[in-house]
């Protein structure tokens, strides 16, 4: 595989009579337009080539899926006042865009040095980030948007799964919903979680389908967190960061920092 033919299967598979492709050499990039509603989203394509590589044989469907829905939700109005009920925080890199593909600034708040918040309506099977004209237009303020997001990421499951290695306790959270990350957000479950761990508790969103908890007990463990979060960042389709936090009283710290500190 590689960048000339995944051009090729994305605009066979993408194809229809009212859109555009266009392709961007210098960057290899391609752009998917509706020309109806003049609005599109651009495609890096090195990266899948990447993961396709390193036999993720599903990416292609993947991408292809996730243009089809960003491009079924541009161009149509989303009503906040009849969806409070599915507004959620959605955590994102701090390289992430601030803005739209029309340049209207997202609605962001501040969280660590890695990440950033970004808030989503949720439609289904995927969902739209809010930006400022859809607050304007809803009569929405930041704050009760976001208080709003956060009643609602607190609603959602926090079943995980557990697995043990070289002594420590690694908790998994994949709901694939979009949101697991998001947890990261629901403060009352990292307190209750960390009332039982018996080490250093350790917190990762390495992509945007996972959060991992780690009851870290012995410096293996570290190396171990290390390599997974590597892991799950390189293979997953929205990453966000292969840093970990350390969790205390509610604080998240980057492991490295603490790191350079810890006495041997």
């Amino acid at each position: 595989m590689d960048i000339k033919k995944l051009k090729g299967i994305l605009q066979e598979r993408l194809d229809k009579p009212n859109r555009t492709f266009t392709y961007d050499r210098d960057k290899d990039s391609l752009r998917i337009e509706n020309t109806e509603t003049g609005k599109g989203i651009t495609v890096a394509l090195p990266p899948i080539v990447s993961k396709w590589k390193e036999n993720n044989k599903s990416i292609i469907d993947e991408v292809v899926y996730y243009v089809e829905e960003a491009l079924n939700v541009m161009g149509t109005k989303s009503d906040m006042g009849s969806k409070e009920k599915n507004v959620f925080p959605v955590i994102r890199s701090t390289s992430f865009a601030t803005e739209s593909n029309d340049c209207i600034p997202l609605v962001t708040d501040e969280h660590t040095a890695e990440t950033r918040i970004y808030y989503a309506i949720d439609l289904g099977s995927t969902y739209r980030l809010i930006d400022e004209n859809m607050l304007k237009e809803e009569g929405w303020t930041h704050e009760q948007m976001k208080e709003t997001a956060l009643f609602n990421v607190r609603g959602l499951s926090t079943q995980m799964k557990k697995d043990e290695v070289a002594g420590n306790v690694f908790y998994f959270l994949n709901n694939n919903d979009g949101y697991d990350a998001s947890r990261i957000l629901n403060d009352a479950f990292l307190k209750k979680v960390s009332s039982d761990i018996q080490g250093e508790m350790t917190v990762s969103v390495p992509h945007q389908d996972v959060l991992v908890i780690g009851d870290i007990r012995n410096e293996t463990g570290y190396d171990v967190l290390a390599q997974m979060t590597m892991s799950f960042f390189t293979t997953g389709n929205v990453p966000i960061t292969a840093l970990s936090f350390v969790y205390e009283d509610g604080d998240l710290e980057p492991v490295f920092i603490l790191a350079k500190n810890r006495k041997k």
